[in-house]
């Protein structure tokens, strides 16, 4: 089913906006898909497809925050070329960083749709789309990106890694306000018997901000919640540590940086903390959970990541084991290396859709706006594209959850298709 978590963009993102100073459901992909293509007839048209990738590859946040989703993206389209290309002709990327600031991004846009006439935009995932405009007023499909903020339901002709049910009219979801589901919360309730969580944050607006926007969730969903601040310049992690010893937390979720998640959790291992998960998003579902954790064994252990794609350990899965096989030279492996794959293969199907009569602009943004339960040949949970009059007030949504190991990595909790919950939609702001 259709699904749009409870506060996504802020989870993914607002953590990692604070960081001024911080550290570094569908079938599988057939195997014609990537089989050689007979050599171009003259009467073909053999000249590349270009499509471009925005990417803050640059930022106030750390040189690599955001680039997974684009090396998923270009290890896609690698593979795609070396086996043929779509009906034989290559798909030529086109790269941009913007650098993390909104001139970057409108930059980029102008760039790569006035300058290089892109067909569309694959994977974007920028600090500031100030340029979502632009592209929406150009038609040009921008396919897969990440929602860090508003835009994807904003826009026209943008279409989300996750979907959308929003209007998209200029307006941001229904008369500015955004709505997701608690099935997060729920998980760890019904299944794990959950019922007093933490929201560790900052003395900063968008940390304290997003910290309610996680309290309300889960009292929506009846927990005991725990609120605990600290300041932004000298947090004082143990004695957080040690209130959450006393308060006897279940879950820990948090709205502070990657840096401060560590110093938190070695907090929590020398305070003798033992909960039932730290709970992390997509953006940490990483391969260096490892070294970032190395001096908080016990906290590493407890952590859980959710999100709405296939767990990139699974290689059991032919659709995993695809992307594992042509990223193997890769030094790290994370979750949005998958769901950048994931959007360019999005891109593949539709061109090829579109390949008898010409791959247009108009024309994958056609295939893109029929995009009905899509899920990149399952590695995604189903994505749709609605355009909603009213917000939905309850949805079954799905979700996929992995928990780290050590020696084993991040290890799936169930099947994600099959892990749904019918939770209420509750309305925020970013």
């Amino acid at each position: 089913m259709p699904r749009r978590r409870l506060f996504r963009a802020a989870e993914v993102v607002l953590a990692v906006l604070l960081l001024a100073p911080a550290t570094a459901c569908g079938s599988r992909l057939p195997e014609s898909d990537f089989e050689h293509r007979e050599r171009a007839t003259p009467a073909q048209d053999a000249t590349p497809i270009r499509v471009g990738i925005v990417t803050s590859a640059t930022s106030p946040v750390g040189g690599s925050a955001f680039t997974g989703p684009r090396d998923g993206a270009k290890a896609y389209f690698e593979r795609l070329n070396a086996r043929g290309g779509v009906d034989g002709r290559r798909i030529e990327v086109r790269e941009c960083d913007d650098g993390g600031s909104g001139v970057g991004d409108n930059t980029c846009v102008h760039r790569l749709i006035d300058e290089d006439k892109v067909v569309a935009l694959v994977a974007t995932t920028v600090l500031d789309y100030a340029g979502a405009p632009r592209v929406s007023h150009a038609r040009v499909p921008d396919i897969g990106g990440q929602p860090l903020g508003a835009a994807y339901d904003t826009w026209p002709h943008l279409y989300g890694i996750y979907g959308s049910l929003a209007p998209r009219d200029g307006t941001t979801g229904w008369n500015g306000k955004q709505y997701g589901g608690t099935e997060v919360y729920r998980y760890f309730k019904r299944e794990h018997g959950a019922r007093t969580a933490a929201v560790v944050s900052y003395n900063q607006a968008a940390s304290a901000a997003y910290a309610r926007l996680v309290e309300q969730g889960l009292r929506a969903e009846g927990y005991r919640v725990v609120t605990e601040q600290v300041d932004f310049a000298l947090p004082n992690f143990r004695a957080v540590a040690a209130d959450l010893k006393e308060q006897k937390a279940d879950l820990v979720f948090d709205a502070v940086d990657s840096h401060g998640n560590a110093r938190l959790c070695e907090a929590m291992d020398a305070a003798g903390v033992e909960v039932t998960a730290k709970v992390t998003n997509v953006q940490n579902w990483t391969s260096t959970v490892q070294d970032d954790y190395k001096d908080a064994p016990r906290c590493r252990n407890a952590l859980w990541a959710t999100g709405s794609s296939r767990n990139y350990e699974d290689v059991g899965d032919p659709a995993v084991r695809e992307f594992r096989d042509a990223t193997k030279g890769f030094e790290t492996h994370s979750q949005w290396q998958v769901e950048g794959w994931a959007a360019a293969m999005w891109f593949t199907d539709a061109a090829k859709s579109c390949a008898p009569q010409g791959v247009t602009r108009a024309c994958v943004d056609a295939f893109m706006s029929r995009s009905q339960d899509y899920t990149a040949h399952g590695l995604l949970l189903p994505v749709r594209f609605e355009r909603l009059a009213d917000p939905p007030g309850s949805r079954r949504t799905c979700l996929s959850v992995a928990r780290w190991q050590d020696g084993h990595g991040w290890v799936s909790q169930g099947d994600m298709n099959r892990t749904c919950f019918d939770v209420p939609q509750l309305p925020y702001q970013q």
